[in-house]
């Protein structure tokens, strides 16, 4: 595979599966099976390994899937809430084993927890009372729902005297009874309300509400499974378990001690079956290294950690008739494909529709002709994919399904790039799904954040004429009189969104710049650029080499920055942007440190310490201008070893004649 290829195919796969982290995390509607999802990951991370270049900072193999809603106080996570790698086969989890073996030696145990299917929840507890509950959100930050986690009985208020310390967090799964989903789900359908997929899309959409009212009227549980304090309590997960369990948490009574991998697979196959018999869905088994030394030595990825793994039941499979294709058009002009199905029960819900993915996916690999009757498959609770076409029961003569040549919306001729397994419309300017698209996208957390606008406000707003273009929403305020005699909007709602279009004109370029929605422009995209031009000025002038010259540009990136600064319409928003008091120069930040002692020096830090964290001793490092390393090479200038420091690193370090000092030798550097 060429350089061009392999960059081509690693921006496609990024914003492919940003996409479907969205789908799953924010809109609770997931679009792809997470067997196929993971295989994607996996290709990505592969690509990245060998095009080490083109690995965008903001790829999705190095951050936990999921976004932040604005019902919500957005809240930092004292301790990151990592996602857990996963697996769908036994040998993979040996290879896993012998990982930890090759890292730890031999002498350690495997906790194993069912993987239940609901929304990850962070509580706070202080002097034994709940004083905060966070959902996961992008593992650094997520959504304060305090006020709906109280609700849910098996999560105590206040906990009798005991042990525990003043402040913890302890971590679990929100999650519906099977019972009482199905119980919920019909009143909803009687009262002409959409019902939701699954258990677990019920669970996220209920901690969602702003009535707490409503939220205590749906019986949601929590199990709980995961302590975290400042000091360690204990040296063991299984000790930990026990104890919260006797200061009055829900612990799932299910978990197991396992002395080996065989242990291991045996509790895997008990449950592939057992699952079924169960109040709740679960699906999979999550697996961690016991000891807490242990697991600080393994230590973690920028994603996941090393000392545990997921293992995921395989996907069920049925056959049912595809009724007709449809057609979606995203934000990009990227028009994706939908099978829409004759409803069939797969894994405990209806399913009604199926991604297609592409053009290829129906003419290639599918050959998909009309009325076929089709294998649909699909993992938890997810949107299910084509797997196969029975081809012993195709209607006699039916027509092949073509991929549309035109826009479903605008009727534009649909256009696809070399290389490019995506169909695109070319009208950025006059689809309205596009237009609509790039509004909400303009407005959203990750780019100018405008309080008091929602996609639906945007929906609305553009069908009554009064935004055509992003630079509209800043003469919104022109029209209040008239939005006014709408009766949507109330005069309360109105002020809301005017204040937050006004605030959002002090959002910094960078966010400015990834709002716009040039193509293949993400969020760290935009801060390199921003970093290396300064202003959108500098930015527009730039050729096509002092582009490429920028950190981690490459040539696609660059073409696609020239090709839309090439439209005068583009250029002509941007004036009026600029006009309306948007940043389109950077802000210039001065970083202090506390010395420059351990500039141009190097470390890794292993072991366990009594004094610091491994966190704290990250930051003195980089305080003093110090880097910090992931790997022991010839490079490194000194490895910092607390207790049980992992024998396969100690080895290395001394081959390599690497210093291995103590934290106390450490602070000595820099006094």
């Amino acid at each position: 595979m060429s350089a061009a290829e392999a960059q081509q195919q690693i921006q496609e796969l990024s914003a492919e599966l940003k996409q479907h982290n969205y789908n799953y995390y924010v809109l609770a509607m997931p679009t792809i099976a997470d067997f196929d999802f993971d295989q994607k990951l996996e290709q990505l991370n592969q690509l990245e390994k060998e095009f080490p270049e083109f690995a965008d900072a903001d790829s999705p193999t190095k951050r936990v899937g999921g976004f932040i809603t604005k019902e919500f106080v957005t809240v930092k996570h004292r301790w990151p809430m990592l996602s857990l790698g996963n697996t769908y086969n036994e040998q993979e989890l040996v290879e896993f084993d012998q990982r930890i073996r090759k890292a730890i030696g031999d002498n350690f145990e495997y906790v194993c927890e069912l993987k239940f299917d609901g929304l990850s929840m962070s509580l706070t507890y202080e002097h034994g009372k709940l004083v905060r509950g966070v959902t996961r959100g992008d593992g650094t930050q997520g959504d304060e729902v305090t006020t709906n986690v109280r609700t849910i009985h098996s999560i105590p208020k206040k906990l009798d005297k005991g042990d525990y310390p003043d402040l913890f967090e302890i971590r679990g799964e929100v999650f519906m009874h099977l019972k009482a989903f199905e119980r919920l789900n019909k009143e909803r359908t009687d009262n002409g309300e959409v019902a939701y997929a699954n258990p677990r899309n019920f669970a996220s959409g209920t901690m969602k509400l702003q009535d707490s009212a409503e939220v205590a009227r749906r019986p949601l549980d929590c199990f709980l499974y995961g302590l975290y304090t400042e000091k360690t309590l204990f040296k063991t997960h299984w000790e930990s378990l026990e104890a919260v369990k006797g200061w009055g948490f829900h612990v799932d009574d299910h978990s197991r001690l396992c002395s080996d991998i065989n242990g291991v697979l045996d509790f895997i196959n008990h449950w592939d079956k057992e699952r079924f018999n169960l109040s709740y869905d679960i699906d999979g088994i999550v697996i961690k290294v016991n000891n807490y030394s242990q697991q600080q030595e393994l230590g973690f990825t920028s994603k996941s950690p090393r000392w545990a793994i997921s293992y995921k039941f395989k996907a069920e499979r049925v056959e049912t008739e595809l009724l007709q294709v449809s057609y979606q058009v995203g934000r990009t002009g990227a028009v994706t494909p939908v099978a829409n199905l004759k409803p069939v029960l797969l894994a405990g819900t209806t399913v009604k529709r199926a991604t297609l993915h592409n053009a290829d996916e129906i003419t290639e690999r599918l050959k998909l002709h009309e009325h076929d009757t089709v294998y649909v498959e699909k993992g938890g609770e997810i949107i299910p994919k084509i797997i196969s076409v029975n081809l012993d029961k195709r209607v006699p003569g039916a027509k092949a399904i073509e991929y549309i040549t035109h826009c479903p919306a605008c009727d534009t001729a649909l256009l696809r790039n070399e290389g490019e397994a995506a169909w695109y419309c070319p009208n950025d300017e006059g689809c309205p799904p596009q237009i609509m698209g790039k509004m909400q996208h303009f407005i959203g957390r990750k780019a100018m954040n405008i309080d008091g606008l929602g996609d639906e406000t945007i929906d609305t707003l553009y069908s009554r004429g009064f935004v055509k273009h992003i630079s509209d929403l800043y003469r919104l305020h022109e029209h209040s009189a008239e939005l006014k005699q709408m009766g949507r909007f109330g005069e309360k709602s109105i002020n809301n969104m005017l204040d937050g279009i006004e605030k959002s004109k002090q959002m910094p370029f960078e966010k400015v710049l990834f709002g716009m929605g040039i193509r293949y422009i993400g969020e760290t995209v935009a801060k390199k650029l921003v970093a290396h031009f300064k202003t959108i000025n500098n930015l527009m002038a730039a050729s096509l080499e002092e582009l490429t010259a920028a950190d981690e540009i490459g040539g696609r990136i660059a073409q696609s920055i020239i090709d839309y600064f090439a439209d005068e319409s583009h250029k002509e928003e941007i004036e009026k942007l600029k006009s309306h008091g948007l940043q389109f120069i950077a802000e210039e930040k001065e970083v202090t440190l506390a010395s420059n002692k351990l500039a141009g020096q190097s470390f890794i830090i292993s072991g366990v310490f009594e004094t610091f964290s491994r966190d704290e001793l990250k930051d003195i490092i980089e305080q003093n201008g110090g880097k910090i390393l992931s790997s022991i090479s010839a490079k490194l200038s000194y490895v910092v070893a607390g207790d049980n420091m992992g024998p396969a690193k100690l080895e290395k370090a001394q081959k390599l004649n690497i210093p291995i000092i103590s934290d106390k030798e450490l602070l000595d550097l820099i006094i």
